[in-house]
């Protein structure tokens, strides 16, 4: 039976043997893990005891499309982060005891001694997706076909994934002074990541779990405790992020309808006058032709005041007409390069970008660093109150999320709604791994040379 098969065995029928063989198979993974972040015997033992424990809670709730290996390798990293989090409120007041491991291992090489203390966070760096492949092929020695089969695509796809996963955490070694290959990397995690565990623990594991944690220790209820608090957080934070995205969305799609709505407007307004100006001529040439003569009757001459009246009053309703669709145009050029309330072009500083793709990279790096008051100041759209910015931006979930992002590349402008206005290719990194590839719509008032930022993100 796989995995899941177990799992559903145990919530099902409460069958202790099913959950003690699927800890058998996976408290391996777990335990090395914990130990890594722990880095003592009896607290990855522990952490393990948590990690389980909370499986056994929540075995009817998962969804048979989990995949067990991250979902383990998740909660274990919550659990040590629980962990480390409760020894700082104790003020490190236990301290810690160095103790060897039951079983005798052999010595790690160099470089896995290195890239130990930093491969699970290097792998939480990584997307989902990624860090499935990783854990499926090197930690639990699958196949790439069988990796496929797990995550639902073919073994080329797998292929690639693992492929580009072990390019990042090449990279994410490399940036912190670990010097390898690609292949040495992948080649240490397939040999040293999951160490054997002992038959004991796993009872004592299987029999503290089934029990929902009812004979743990209180350090053990805590750690339980604190670890599904931090699941509960992250959760709330994708959520969060996501509601970020759809903001923005919203807020260009809005944008780009009231542009067409003026558009169309304008474009009825200028018929109008059109219109109303070839009416005009043939109105207009017979008084001409009525005010040279010398003398006309009084029937006549009342007929031509009257015509007259008629003119002025057309004259009146054009001018009007002609008044509108100059607001029109100057509303319409407000619309997207407006500088009131911002400064003057003498007033922008000297490294203020002058090309589109600058504008883009500043907005990005302005974004990267949290600095609000320089986004509004520098590419807010005329009109919006600060207020608006501040709910898409600034409170401390969604600051936290764009913090350090960083340009990866931007493509070649084109022209958008305007011959002053740019849809600009980009692609960026986010400080957990994931990447994502859209068009920034910015536009420049030609007067104040001011870049706007409309949406894109």
């Amino acid at each position: 039976m796989d995995d899941m098969a177990l799992l559903r065995e145990y919530a099902a029928r409460n069958s202790e043997a099913a959950f003690e063989t699927l800890v058998s198979r996976r408290i391996g993974l777990v335990y090395s893990a914990a130990m890594r972040q722990a880095g003592d015997p009896h607290l990855a033992e522990e952490v393990t005891q948590t990690v389980f424990t909370i499986l056994a809670q929540k075995a009817g709730k998962l969804s048979d499309k989990t995949i067990l290996t991250g979902w383990l390798f998740q909660t274990t990293r919550f659990a040590a982060l629980a962990q480390r989090r409760a020894a700082v409120k104790r003020q490190r007041h236990e301290q810690e005891v160095q103790m060897q491991t039951e079983l005798e291992t052999a010595a790690p090489d160099p470089l896995w001694e290195q890239m130990s203390p930093l491969l699970d966070e290097a792998l939480a760096t990584l997307g989902e997706k990624d860090r499935q492949a990783v854990l499926l092929r090197f930690f639990e020695n699958k196949s790439l076909g069988e990796v496929g089969i797990s995550l639902g695509t073919g073994e080329d796809t797998a292929r690639k994934r693992v492929s580009r996963a072990l390019e990042k955490l090449h990279r994410y070694f490399n940036r912190r002074g670990i010097s390898s290959t690609t292949p040495l990397i992948a080649g240490a995690i397939s040999a040293y990541s999951v160490q054997p565990v002992s038959a004991a623990l796993a009872k004592s594991v299987t029999v503290i779990a089934v029990a929902k944690g009812a004979a743990a220790g209180g350090s053990t209820l805590t750690l339980i405790k604190g670890a599904l608090k931090l699941m509960a957080w992250s959760k709330a934070k994708t959520a969060a992020v996501s509601l970020v995205i759809v903001s923005l969305a919203t807020v260009s799609v809005i944008q780009h309808q009231a542009q067409v709505k003026l558009r169309d407007e304008n474009q009825a307004l200028r018929q109008q006058v059109d219109g109303l100006q070839t009416s005009n001529a043939p109105v207009a040439n017979p008084v001409a032709q009525e005010t040279s003569s010398q003398a006309l009757p009084d029937d006549q001459f009342r007929e031509l005041l009257r015509l007259r009246g008629e003119v002025g009053v057309l004259r009146r309703q054009t001018n009007e007409l002609a008044n509108m669709l100059a607001n029109a145009r100057r509303s319409q050029s407000r619309s997207p390069n407006s500088a009131a309330g911002q400064p003057p072009a003498s007033a922008l500083a000297d490294d203020y970008p002058k090309t589109p793709e600058g504008a883009t990279k500043s907005i990005f790096e302005t974004m990267a660093r949290g600095d609000w008051n320089a986004l509004y100041t520098n590419f807010a759209e005329p009109g919006v109150p600060r207020e608006v910015y501040d709910q898409m931006f600034n409170d401390p979930v969604k600051s936290n999320y764009l913090a350090g992002l960083e340009v990866v590349s931007i493509g070649e402008p084109t022209n958008s709604f305007g011959s002053n206005m740019w849809f600009v290719p980009y692609k960026i990194r986010f400080k957990d791994g994931t990447e994502k590839e859209f068009r920034l719509h910015v536009a420049q008032d030609t007067r104040s040379q001011r870049w706007i930022f409309k949406g894109g993100f």
